[in-house]
C-alpha cells in the first residue's frame, strides 16, 4: 500500500532523507519514530505529494506520488503536525467546505458529516465555531477532515502533539477504531509507549536514514543482548556486587537507590547463559532471593537503536 525505494531529499549539501526504503502493507498501522529533524515530516510531505523528492520513488497503492499526484490524493488522508483551521466556520461548516472541495455532493455531505463527527466524538460541537474548540477538539476535527473522502491510507504527523492525557486517550481510541475499519495508517509520535500499543510495525529513522524496521516484538528480540536484569539479594550485598562485577558480560552494575539489597545491570549473555549465571552465583554462595528481567519499552528500543548512529 505504501512503498518507498531509495527515497532521498537534499537541500543543497544537507541530506534530509537518505535512501529510505520501507514498505507498509494494506491494513497495517505503522509507527514512524525519530528525533525532531530526523526526516519524519519530510517523508510524510513527500508521501502526501506536497514535496518533491530529490531522487528515488514513493508509491501509494502502486501510484507514483510524483507522476500521479492527483490519483494519490484520492487514496490518502493527510494530517500535518501543524495545521490551519478556518476559525469563522462552525464545525459542520468546516467539514462541509472540505467535502465540497473533494467533489462530494450536498446530499452525500449531509449524511457523511454527522457520521464523521460521531466518529471523532464531536457531535455535540457541530454548531460550535472552530476558534472556540479546545486543542484536542481541533485535532480531532482535522482528523475528520482527513477522512472526509474516505481514504484508504491515513498519514498522520504527530496527531497527539500538545494534547493533555485525556485528549491523547481519546485520539488513541479513535485510531483504534480506524484500524478496525481496515485503514492503512502511518503515524509519527513522540509518545512512544502509545505507539507500541497501537502499531503493528515501527520504523526508526535517525539522521534521514532508516536504522530499524519491523514488528515491535521483533525489534525487542534484536536487543536481547542488552537486557537489564534485577537481582534481589538476601544479605551481604557487597559480596554479591563483587561477584557480578567480575563477569565480563555484565555492565552498568549498580545498587538500587530505593532498595539497598537490589542490584541491576545490563547483561549481554544468551538466555542459556542467564540460567547458568543464576546457578553459578548460587554455587558461589551469593544469596539470591529473586532474579527478574526488565521489559524494554519502545523508548528503550529507540534510545538503544539510535545510540551512536550518525
Amino acid at each position: 500500500m505504501i512503498e518507498t525505494i531509495n527515497l532521498t531529499k537534499k537541500y543543497g549539501k544537507f541530506t534530509a532523507l537518505d535512501s529510505l526504503n520501507l514498505k507498509v502493507n494494506k491494513g497495517t498501522v505503522f509507527g514512524f519514530v525519530g528525533h525532531n529533524g530526523a526526516g519524519k515530516s519530510t517523508t510524510f510531505s513527500i508521501l502526501s505529494t506536497l514535496l518533491a523528492p530529490t531522487s528515488g520513488t514513493a508509491l501509494i497503492n502502486g501510484f507514483d506520488v510524483t507522476k500521479n499526484p492527483k490519483m494519490v490524493r484520492k487514496f490518502i488522508g493527510y494530517m500535518p503536525d501543524f495545521f490551519g483551521v478556518y476559525d469563522q466556520f462552525k464545525t459542520d461548516e468546516y467539514l462541509d467546505f472540505y467535502g465540497a472541495s473533494y467533489g462530494i455532493s450536498y446530499d452525500e455531505r449531509q449524511k457523511l458529516i454527522p457520521q464523521l463527527l460521531e466518529l471523532v466524538n464531536l457531535t455535540e460541537k457541530k454548531d460550535t465555531y472552530v476558534d472556540v474548540l479546545s486543542r484536542g477538539m481541533k485535532q480531532r476535527l482535522c482528523l475528520a477532515r482527513a477522512l472526509i473522502h474516505d481514504p484508504e491510507v491515513l498519514i498522520l504527523d504527530e496527531p497527539a502533539s500538545g494534547l493533555d492525557p485525556r485528549a491523547r486517550i481519546e485520539m488513541r481510541e479513535i485510531l483504534r477504531e480506524l484500524k478496525s475499519m481496515g485503514k492503512t495508517i502511518m503515524i509519527s509520535s513522540h509518545i512512544l509507549p502509545e505507539l507500541a500499543e497501537m502499531c503493528d510495525e515501527i520504523g526508526v529513522i535517525n539522521g534521514g536514514k532508516l536504522v530499524a524496521t519491523g514488528r515491535v516484538e521483533e525489534i525487542h528480540k534484536q536487543l536481547q543482548a542488552n537486557k537489564v536484569l534485577r537481582v534481589l539479594i538476601y544479605q551481604n550485598i557487597e559480596t554479591a556486587f563483587a561477584y557480578f562485577e567480575d563477569n565480563p558480560k555484565i555492565t552498568n552494575l549498580q545498587v538500587s537507590e530505593q532498595k539497598e539489597n537490589l542490584l541491576s545491570f545490563s547483561y549481554a549473555g544468551t538466555d542459556e547463559e542467564q540460567v547458568n549465571l543464576l546457578k553459578d552465583a548460587l554455587d558461589a554462595g551469593v544469596k539470591i532471593l529473586s532474579l527478574s528481567q526488565e521489559e524494554s519499552n519502545l523508548e528503550d528500543i529507540f534510545l538503544e537503536i539510535t545510540k551512536g548512529v550518525e
